[in-house]
């Protein structure tokens, strides 16, 4: 695994999540920011059902993108951002539990394209049931940064 070449990864990740109105729309947190690695936890509530009762596997799907993205996040060097260019997901099982789990690893980091990988677990009882498996291409774009919210209404810059 690669070393992060920024030593400020951790606080820069969670600011970008922050800027993900998104994540927050879905209740999601990210508890975890390691080398290489992240984790995003969604609470399981009426907002991300389909018509089963179980979570969304659009929901599902949000939650592995944001984890493996933000895990090649941390890994690249402070400047540059990232952007996912493709990913496949397999759904195992339904996503039914009290809570997700998204786990992300960045698998191969290079200069330009970082394959990553996301598993997702249900989490019932206690216990933790693999819901889906992601595989996923980021594109890491060098000297660009990440969009400014300071001039929408009602939005601050989060710094």
């Amino acid at each position: 695994m690669s070393h992060p070449s920024d030593p400020h990864f951790a606080e820069r990740v969670r600011a970008s999540f922050d800027k993900q109105h998104a994540m927050s729309l879905i209740r999601a947190t990210l508890p975890l920011v390691e080398p290489g690695r992240t984790e995003i936890h969604l609470p399981h509530w009426s907002g991300v059902e389909q018509q089963h009762g179980f979570v969304h596997g659009g929901v599902v799907g949000m939650i592995a993108d944001s984890a493996a993205g933000y895990a090649a996040m941390t890994l690249v060097a402070p400047g540059a951002s990232v952007l996912t260019v493709e990913y496949k997901m397999n759904l195992v099982a339904p996503a039914d539990g009290e809570k997700l789990i998204a786990r992300g690893k960045a698998v191969r980091p290079g200069r330009t394209l970082i394959v990553t990988q996301a598993e997702v677990f249900a989490v019932k009882d206690g216990r933790e049931n693999l819901c889906a498996l992601m595989q996923q291409t980021i594109m890491v774009m060098h000297g660009k940064n990440e969009k400014q919210i300071e001039n929408i209404p009602g939005m601050e810059t989060k710094r």
